[in-house]
């Protein structure tokens, strides 16, 4: 670890806010002239989810990230467009203003942020979370997708 950066000796060059206002963007440097940069995410309230099963588990925005990531992070030109999925989902679900929220509630906020921004990756989405079966439930979702679109 000989390449390790103390952040602790190190001084904030610049404080920027993330275009989406959900982190603070620190430019630093530290006392030999590395500079490096960190992130800071807002806190938020306690979120507890539950599963189908009726267990319950705390809200975890990193295990939210991996998930979209392996469904449908193929489908993005960066993972910061796959984090401003996640953004907006997580802010979907806080909006909601509750202390728990199902997991069903969760891929749905996900289903309606694809929706907006990936056409492929909702349908990929939508197969897993929807657990299509035949050929035709592709068909309907890709039908109400593009009336949707159509509105």
């Amino acid at each position: 670890m000989a390449n390790a950066i103390q952040i602790g000796d190190s001084k904030v060059l610049e404080s920027r806010e993330t275009p989406d206002g959900t982190m603070i963007r620190r430019r630093r440097v530290t006392a030999d002239g590395k500079r490096f940069t960190t992130y800071e995410r807002i806190e938020m309230p306690a979120l507890v989810v539950r599963k189908r099963s009726n267990n319950k588990e705390q809200f975890d925005r990193d295990k939210l990230l991996t998930a979209v990531r392996r469904s449908v992070g193929k489908f993005f030109n960066s993972d910061l467009e796959v984090e401003d999925v996640v953004n907006k989902v997580v802010q979907k679900v806080y909006d909601l203003g509750r202390d728990e929220i199902e997991s069903k509630e969760i891929g749905q906020a996900i289903l309606n942020v694809l929706a907006e921004v990936n056409e492929v990756a909702y349908v990929r989405f939508a197969s897993v979370f929807l657990e299509f079966k035949t050929l035709e439930d592709f068909e309907n979702i890709i039908r109400t997708q593009r009336e949707e679109n159509n509105r």
